[in-house]
């Protein structure tokens, strides 16, 4: 059925159950996992009428150093969850400023069978004003895509 699961991930306690339940899926079918991180790009500090908006001290590169940092952090759950399960498993982040056009880039390059991704469920104006990028994803895939909540 599947042979290559994406498993998206953003580190938190709710992505993990994402992962925990791609990793079972990919247990039970025997498939492997790819996990994904997506770094949101860097933003230079920058003014407008009312207010200077700046994070000092953090340049281009140090703020990449602690994205990556994050996103090991994040794809280390999901390599030792695929260890546990002894699951075929590889990891990789990116960086995008739309993280579900980033994960439908992500299974096309890494043939990918399915998706399995966390949402946070956000219903009515919460989630019309918010956004979704699991209903994003949704959306515009071509695939299956499993969602965990």
């Amino acid at each position: 059925m599947f042979r290559n699961i994406l498993i998206p991930t953003d580190g938190s306690k709710l992505a993990a159950k994402g992962i925990k339940a791609g990793v079972k899926l990919a247990k039970a079918l025997g498939a492997r996992v790819s996990g994904l991180y997506v770094i949101f790009p860097y933003v230079s500090p920058f003014y407008t009428e009312g207010a200077i908006y700046y994070v000092p001290g953090m340049s281009a590169q140090e703020s990449r150093k602690v994205y990556e940092k994050q996103a090991r952090k994040a794809l280390a759950l999901l390599e030792r969850e695929a260890a546990r399960a002894r699951v075929r498993c590889r990891t990789s982040f990116v960086t995008a400023g739309q993280p579900w056009q980033a994960i439908l880039r992500a299974a096309r390059s890494q043939r990918c069978d399915a998706i399995v991704m966390a949402s946070h469920g956000r219903g009515g104006i919460g989630g019309l004003i918010l956004g979704s990028e699991t209903t994003r994803v949704l959306a515009n895939s071509r695939l299956p895509v499993v969602v965990v909540r």
